[in-house]
């Protein structure tokens, strides 16, 4: 037994080493970054086991699942929006199921504060069918982790592990517990199972059914899921899951007694424990971060007969945004804390921008200086630090949905109509999700252009490596086929700005498919380089 202090990902991270992983995959992306760079730096250059970035996290999920295959234990995470790219590869491995323990962990954004949404991922694990464990706190997320890979193994299904961004990005400490060796010798997986022709799937598909009653029931007697019953406290009784436990447990010491309440931390969550909770009270107040995934089921159509049930659905907790105690202590009819106030403070506003020095505002400007010869122009882009030319100074962009969206939007916008019709992608997220697109407009020659930033790095998730990068970035433009009097390479620098307008007005009037790539090295590489 150790007791070490982690972040919320690094204690998911050490509990997966110490399960025996044989391999983790990931593609960066806040707030799940940090489990696979703890993964990275653990792994003794892959001598311990494999941890390694991916191209995507659909790459990512199916890496993982091909370990799984061999028998051997496989780890993969991403952010919520990730596990959009990897729904593929996830919902399928409910069907052929787990053979070495695999174990998918995604973390939420509620808030919204690096995500483009605050999608619940427990809807894509209830929709899988499989099991779902949500920790309430970073012993959880150890403990939680460890009995994943096994469950996985006893289940033979994938089994998510759903973190939010309070969780992955406080630090608590943790009690360890003796390491556990990789898995030796296992079968491979067998064609049958593995192998998802109609025949074998509705086969597959039928044990994956045939298999609910007993995940329910460990869920119905693990002991992450806990039912309190208390009689002195009143007719209210509380829903609680995840990491708003934390919550509930501390402004309840306020009340004259604390409510029956049953904490939810495994799904499908334990329907007889609920039954008896409701059998209890009078009112049921759910508390969850996320969506009101638990209340919704509470509430069904028309609801409980002769129960009041609250929460994030009637307002009695706010619909969007992460929860904190004093939400909670007012949905418990607690008064508001009050604080000291401080003085009035004219402060500026400070939005987020690009770094001094940043090869994007260089590019930026020559593109808006283009631009400017052209009545209605439409600039496309995409998820990267590059986003931040949507705000002032540079003002520069019209769209950022998701990853590889400008490619495709702009080249719906031109077959609207709309021109010039400019994408603007980063490397990294060009070898994500741009590449696919790009063919599509290479195979119309649609009147648009492209500008792939290409600064050598996943910049805004903390200069992880990029796979679209260099000269092999531009080989493998020119491969897709592409008129190679149309792909220009520009470096973007003060001296150099007079020539790239120049370049970028000369692609912006061609009258079919422009890949324009900006290469100059992220402003924090370089420095980085400088200081080692």
């Amino acid at each position: 037994m150790e007791r070490i202090v982690l972040l919320g990902d690094e204690a998911v991270a050490l509990a997966a080493i110490q399960a025996g992983l044989t391999a983790a995959y990931s593609y960066p992306g806040t707030p799940a970054s940090e489990i696979m760079e703890f993964l990275v730096r653990n792994s003794e250059g892959g001598r311990k086991f494999t941890a390694k970035w991916c191209v995507n996290e659909k790459v990512a999920c199916e890496e993982a699942l091909g370990v799984s295959f061999a028998g051997k234990r496989a780890m993969v995470s991403f952010k919520h929006v990730g596990l959009n790219v990897a729904a593929d590869p996830f919902i399928n491995a409910a069907i052929t199921g787990a053979n070495g323990g695999l174990v998918v962990v995604v973390a939420d954004d509620p808030g919204m504060h690096s995500s483009q949404d605050e999608q619940d991922s427990r809807y894509y694990a209830d929709f899988a069918r499989i099991l779902c464990l949500e920790p309430a706190n970073h012993q959880e997320a150890y403990n939680m982790t460890r009995e994943a890979f096994d469950l996985s193994e006893k289940f033979r299904i994938p089994v998510m592990l759903r973190l939010v961004t309070r969780l992955a990005h406080s630090r608590s400490s943790v009690e360890t517990s003796a390491a556990r060796e990789q898995n030796k010798d296992l079968p491979y997986g067998t064609w049958q199972d593995w192998t998802l022709l109609p025949g074998n799937a509705r086969r597959r598909f039928r044990i994956l059914l045939d298999r609910q009653d007993e995940l329910l029931e460990y869920s119905e007697n693990t002991v992450y899921n806990q039912l309190v019953l208390n009689p002195a406290g009143g007719r209210l009784g509380v829903v609680v899951t995840g990491i708003a436990y934390n919550y509930f447990k501390e402004v309840a010491a306020g009340l004259p007694a604390e409510p029956s309440y049953l904490k939810i931390s495994t799904y499908p969550f334990p329907v007889a424990k609920l039954r008896r909770l409701i059998e209890q009270v009078d009112e049921i107040l759910v508390i969850e971060e996320g969506y009101p995934f638990v209340e919704r089921f509470l509430r069904g159509v028309t609801g409980i007969p002769g129960k009041v049930i609250r929460g994030k659905m009637d307002g009695s907790l706010p619909a969007s945004g992460e929860l904190t105690p004093d939400l909670v202590a007012r949905a418990l009819g607690l008064p508001e804390k009050t604080g000291l106030k401080a003085g009035e403070f004219k402060l500026a506003a400070r939005p987020p921008q690009l770094c001094v020095g940043c090869p994007h505002a260089d590019t930026y400007k020559a593109l808006n200086e283009a631009l400017r010869d052209f009545p209605r122009p439409v600039v496309f882009s995409d998820i990267g630090c590059y986003t931040l030319g949507a705000l002032p100074p540079y003002n520069a962009i019209q769209t950022c949905v998701c990853m590889g969206a400008s490619v495709s939007m702009a080249k719906g916008g031109a077959e609207a109509g709309i021109h010039p019709s400019v994408a603007v992608i980063g490397d990294s997220t060009f070898a994500h999700s741009g590449i696919t697109p790009l063919l599509d407009a290479v195979h119309s020659d649609t009147a648009m252009t492209v500008v792939i930033l290409d600064n050598g790095t996943v910049a805004m998730t903390g200069t992880q490596p990029s796979f679209g990068t260099g000269e092999p970035l531009d080989r493998l433009v020119a491969g897709l086929g592409l008129d190679p009097n149309h792909l220009r390479v520009i470096v973007p620098l003060p001296k150099n700005h007079q020539e790239n307008v120049k370049v970028i007005k000369e692609e912006l009037s061609h009258q079919g498919l422009s890949v324009i790539i900006a290469r100059r090295e992220c402003i924090q590489i370089v420095g980085e380089k400088k200081r080692s």
